[in-house]
């Protein structure tokens, strides 16, 4: 068993590339994000400088990826709120399997989110637009979901993984 944990610990660079790819997507959303509000209130206060009548649509999508993107991170750091008064309590056996299970559950939520997602994003939203963009797709309000299912089910699949590793590799012991 031990050489299937060295075999296939030899993707983590796949998960690490990933969770950089979504840290820096975050990262430049939230940076359009301030760039586009900061903008919007000069504007609001200030004659000359022009208040763009589709900022509160765009600052609301861009929230809606740095949410469910970030939600993903959480994932992969074990960030997440999580019930853990009563570990000292119950068996390390019986917390793994707990682990899993609750791995589990998110992973079909997030396999919930990629599909579901993709059909309203290419369904509803790919025939509505803006009201302030008539010419842009609401296709890019939806797609944040599928998105960050994807980004979920990678981070997912590395906890079950991870958890499962455990019951066969003693903590702070290398393969």
């Amino acid at each position: 068993m031990p050489k299937f944990f060295q075999t296939v610990d030899k993707i983590r660079p796949f998960y690490d590339i990933t969770y950089k790819i979504v840290l820096i997507i975050c990262k430049l959303l939230l940076i359009a994000d301030i760039l586009i509000t900061s903008v919007c209130v000069v504007g609001r206060y200030v004659p000359f400088v022009p208040d763009p009548a589709w900022s509160e649509e765009v600052v609301l999508t861009l929230m809606s990826y740095m949410a469910v993107l970030s939600a993903a991170l959480a994932i992969r750091r074990g960030a997440h709120i999580r019930m853990t008064a009563l570990d000292r309590y119950l068996p390390k056996t019986l917390i793994k399997v707990l682990d899993i299970l609750a791995d589990v559950c998110v992973l079909i939520l997030a396999v919930v989110m990629l599909v579901v997602g993709w059909q309203y994003a290419f369904g509803l939203g790919a025939k509505a637009s803006y009201v302030s963009m008539p010419w842009l797709s609401k296709f890019w309000m939806y797609f944040p979901i599928p998105l960050a299912g994807f980004a979920m089910i990678v981070f997912e699949l590395e906890a079950v993984y991870s958890h499962i590793k455990g019951f066969f590799v003693k903590e702070g012991k290398d393969i």
